[in-house]
Parts: structure tokens; C-alpha cells; sequence
């Protein structure tokens, strides 16, 4: 059996490795536009900061590539699927055949259309050539700005703070974090990290990056002007799809798949920030993983299900944590149990509906973190304790 892989993230490693551990004797190609072997992009941060060295940031070497009987094609972008003949095409035109095809390309940053966005100067943070790219020209550089309050655009922001630059965050929502946060949360987080040296403009639209080859500054809707040396653009990725417009693929959100993650086309699965399963598009690293997972092992001959991945997001600023998990109810819409303590600077709800645990927040502890996440997986009846549930007493979860 044949198996190519396209795409070298979370999802395409994963598949290799639970195709290999199912079908001891199959070949397994995977191809990857990029230069380097399965990474963190997670690490990418510390990476910025220099807090961790290029080779650290590797999860797979080599060798286990070799042990694992997987060949590794660098710098191979495929561009081309002849289905008829079962045969992928890369750009320098070489051509490789498959019986069974995982489509995992991953996804791309979105650059929304901000007049001068391609001064230099101006970045995006999706992968290691970008990590690299702008921690070459920060070098003695003194102010940046991130466009987009997020998670990666705080994260990035705080990132480069600590290289020693001073760093501005613009927000088009009125708070940080609007999918990870309420009102009360994100105040509270703003503090800490305007405590720490952050700037933040919120409720703000960049109207156009100024300077004449590379930036010199951001022009803000209202009018406003901020200087600075470097811009970085966070505003969310979107679906790499070329190769499944190419298939004629019906595209939703991304690319649909079935509970055993196959495409419409049979014997050509999809997995990771590409795909579409119940109309869900999840582009997180938990989710690629799992999806990774089963696609790997239905590739080879299995029959398991993918039934979905709870969202959650783990923030950890310069000590902050903060994660965010299901449906948070930023709107107060549903019934929450809350508790805030200003002076241990701590922020609890779990957000409640018809007797389910469908979301928490918790921001400066992280306690109960696993009993809350499993409550909410199982999708277990909290009726009985609720009372106890009430004084956040998180043991009733066990």
C-alpha cells in the first residue's frame, strides 16, 4: 500500500505515525513546502523571544523519520492530483503515485486589506520562515505593532517585549481576547499586561500602513498615527484549499469530511486546520492531532470515528494563565457560576446549560482545569452538584 501525505504539521505527523503503527510494511511519503521536519509552531513564540533555540523547536528528528520507514520530502510543494492515475504532482514536476492520500496542507495567515501591507517591514507569524524573517529584522529595532488582540497577537506582542521593544496592540473589538473572553475577563487581563509595558487600542480599524518602501508608521480611521519600526498582522488564518479546488471538492468553511475524515472522493482523506467536519472548522493544534489520528488509522485499514474536539485555548503570558474552553458566554445569555477575587486577581465561571457544563473561563489559576474540561467531554449531568458547584467546590467533578 501506498500512502502519501501532504503536509508536515500536527496533523500529516500524526497520520504517518498511526498509518505506520497499523500497516508495518506500506510506504509512506509525506511532502512539505517547507524546509525544516515537523516543528512547533506553538514554540514559535519563545522562539521570538529568544527563549529557545532553532533545534529545540524540532519534535520529530531525522532518525525517527528513518526508524519509522517514512521518507520526508523537503521543500516539495505539490501543486497537481491526477486522480485517474492516483499520481501527485510537485512543482519542479516530479510525480509520485498513492493508493490512499491525506490532504493536511494546514492554513494560511489572513492579511485583511490594509492600504501598504506589502511595505517591508511588515510580517505575518504562520510558520518558521516568518519567525525567522522577523526576528532577523527586528534586530535592533526599538517600537512594534501588532495588529490584532488575539491570542497569537498578545502572544507575539509580549514575545518581543521582552527582546526589548516597545510594543502597541490594535484592536478593531472593543476588548482583548473577544473570542476567549467576557468584559470582566479582558479587563483584567489588559491590566496585567499594560502593568507589564503592552499599549493597547481598542475599538480601533488600521486605514493605512504609512512610510515609503518600509513602515514608518500606522494611520488609524480616527485619524490617530502610531510610529513604529515593524508591523506585525494577526487577524486569524484561513484554509489552504487550492489542491481541493483543483479536486472539484465541494467547499464549505474548509474541506467537508466524513466521520472517518475521507473526502467526497474515495481513498482521499483530509485532516487539520483544512478540513470541515459538521460544519465545525476548529484550527487548533488539539483538534489537528486527533484528526491526524483517526485519518491516519482509517487510512490503514480501520474504522474509527472522529466525533468532534472541545475549543479550548490556553493562554500564558510572562506567568497570566488564562484558558478558555466551550462556550463562554461573553453576553451573559446563559446561566454562569462566577467567582472573582480582584486581590488574588482571579476570574472563575463555568457557563451552564439545561444541567451541562458548555463552557468555563479561568483566568489567574488553573485549577480544576482537567475535572472541568472532562465534565464538559463527557457531557455530564451536574444536577446533583451544583449546590457544590456553586462555591466552586471542583472535586464534585472527579
Amino acid at each position: 500500500m501506498n500512502y502519501v501525505i501532504i503536509g508536515n504539521g500536527v496533523a500529516g505527523t500524526t497520520a504517518a505515525e498511526n498509518i505506520r503503527k497499523n500497516d508495518p510494511q506500506g510506504e509512506i511519503k509525506i511532502f512539505t513546502d517547507e524546509a525544516y521536519p515537523f516543528y512547533s509552531r506553538i514554540r514559535l513564540i519563545e522562539y521570538l523571544a529568544g527563549e529557545v533555540e532553532l533545534p529545540k523547536l524540532q519534535i520529530r528528528s531525522n532518525t525517527w523519520y528513518d526508524d519509522q520507514k517514512i521518507q520526508l520530502f523537503l521543500n516539495r510543494k505539490v501543486v497537481d492530483i491526477d486522480t485517474d492515475k492516483k499520481v501527485i504532482v510537485t512543482q519542479s514536476g516530479e510525480r509520485h503515485g498513492y493508493d490512499k492520500l491525506l490532504l493536511a496542507d494546514g492554513s494560511h495567515s489572513f492579511v485583511p486589506p490594509i492600504k501598504g501591507a506589502e511595505k517591508k517591514g511588515v510580517f505575518t507569524l504562520r510558520n518558521l520562515k516568518d519567525a525567522q524573517e522577523i526576528k532577523s529584522f527586528a534586530n535592533g529595532k526599538t517600537k512594534a505593532l501588532l495588529i490584532g488582540g488575539g491570542i497569537l497577537g498578545i502572544e507575539v506582542g509580549n514575545s518581543l517585549r521582552k527582546t526589548g521593544l516597545k510594543v502597541s496592540v490594535i484592536e478593531f473589538a472593543p476588548r482583548l481576547l473577544p473570542r476567549q473572553t467576557d468584559p470582566v475577563c479582558a479587563g483584567m487581563l489588559q491590566t496585567r499586561l499594560e502593568q507589564m509595558g503592552l499599549t493597547f487600542y481598542l475599538g480601533v480599524a488600521s486605514k493605512e500602513i504609512i512610510g515609503e518602501n518600509q513602515v514608518q508608521g500606522l494611520l488609524l480611521e480616527d485619524g490617530r498615527q502610531i510610529e513604529t519600526d515593524l508591523i506585525i498582522i494577526s487577524a486569524g488564518v484561513r484554509p489552504n484549499l487550492e489542491l481541493a479546488q483543483k479536486l472539484n471538492l465541494k467547499i464549505g468553511k474548509g474541506i467537508p469530511v466524513s466521520d472517518h475524515l475521507e473526502t467526497e472522493i474515495p481513498n482521499i482523506y483530509a485532516a487539520g486546520d483544512s478540513i470541515e467536519h459538521k460544519g465545525m472548522l476548529y484550527g487548533i493544534w488539539p483538534a489537528s492531532e486527533k484528526q491526524g489520528e483517526v485519518a491516519g488509522m482509517n487510512m490503514a485499514g480501520n474504522a474509527v470515528a472522529y466525533t468532534g474536539t472541545t475549543f479550548s485555548n490556553l493562554l500564558k503570558v510572562a506567568g497570566i494563565d488564562l484558558l478558555a474552553a466551550g462556550d463562554i458566554d461573553p453576553d451573559g445569555k446563559l446561566e454562569a457560576i462566577v467567582d472573582q477575587n480582584p486581590e488574588a486577581g482571579t476570574y472563575r465561571k463555568l457557563v451552564i446549560k439545561e444541567n451541562l457544563i458548555v463552557g468555563c473561563l479561568l483566568f489567574g489559576t488553573l485549577e480544576g482545569r482537567k475535572n472541568i474540561l472532562k465534565a464538559m467531554e463527557e457531557k455530564r449531568n451536574i444536577a446533583s452538584v451544583k449546590e457544590r458547584l456553586a462555591r466552586f467546590d471542583l472535586e464534585v467533578l472527579n
